[in-house]
């Protein structure tokens, strides 16, 4: 059983380190097919690289399921973010089946026009300090990294996966408050290009929200952390699927749904 969307976008999967919660995603994938799939940036993190390699198979099999997507009718967006910026010098180019920009307008069912961007470009740390930025990002990791310890402990005792440090990271004042200012600005720039909305990623905070000028603030999230992604249905709504919690009951309402019209037939 598959759910279709008219659109996913999904951010900062984060490829190539520990941190990806890998099978989560494949199986996201596996269980979901859409008209657009965007790619909002940090898909794979090259910044990681340079302390050494991470590639399980489990990763390429994610590269292949969205390339196989790609190649089966699905049009494939990536926008490359400051993890994998070494992608933005192909702007323009179009490879197995995958167009890759450096943002994007789309246009929803309901006719709103939302820029599509990953948002590094609006963070001032990333713009002007990217070795500050780095080693914040090794900082990260390992929070992440007591993160799965912490997890695998609540497992043995019997407790559900909880983010640790997604929840010490929006406990601080300072991340909050840089949350408001980062809406801002992305406001700003939703009016500046007249668009009804920005979707992005980055900050690894999946939100919907309004913001100034009446204008739609969409965050799609990540995947080493809440495993969320932004979709729209057939009729233009917007809607955050967490996937940690939300599969089986996205599934099982699919299969009743499916499992109706067959009666009613």
């Amino acid at each position: 059983m598959k759910l279709h969307y008219r659109s996913i976008w999904i951010s900062d999967t984060h490829l190539g380190t520990r941190g990806c919660k890998a099978e989560y995603l494949r199986d996201f994938l596996d269980h979901t097919e859409s008209d657009y799939l965007y790619l909002v940036g940090d898909i794979i993190d090259f910044w990681k690289f340079k302390t050494g390699a991470y590639w399980p198979m489990l990763h390429s099999d994610i590269v292949q399921r969205i390339i196989n997507k790609a190649q089966n009718g699905t049009r494939v967006i990536y926008i490359p973010g400051n993890h994998d910026e070494v992608f933005r010098k192909h702007a323009g180019m179009h490879f197995n089946g995958i167009d890759i920009q450096l943002n994007a307008v789309h246009t929803t069912e309901d006719g709103r026009k939302f820029l599509v961007l990953h948002g590094d470009e609006f963070d001032s740390i990333v713009c002007h300090n990217k070795s500050l930025a780095y080693i914040g990002g090794e900082a990260y990791e390992v929070l992440l990294l007591v993160n799965r310890w912490f997890n695998a402990v609540r497992t043995r005792l019997g407790y559900k996966y909880w983010s640790l440090s997604a929840f010490l990271k929006h406990k601080v004042k300072n991340v909050v408050s840089f949350m408001t200012n980062y809406q801002h600005i992305l406001s700003l720039e939703a009016q500046k290009r007249k668009v009804d909305g920005i979707i992005c990623g980055h900050i690894h905070h999946a939100d919907i929200a309004t913001m100034e000028f009446d204008k739609t603030y969409c965050n799609c999230g990540d995947w080493v952390e809440s495993c969320t992604a932004l979709t729209e249905d057939e009729h233009g709504t917007l809607t955050i699927v967490r996937w940690l919690e939300d599969s089986h009951v996205l599934l099982d309402d699919a299969v009743n749904e499916d499992t109706g019209l067959a009666q009613a037939a």
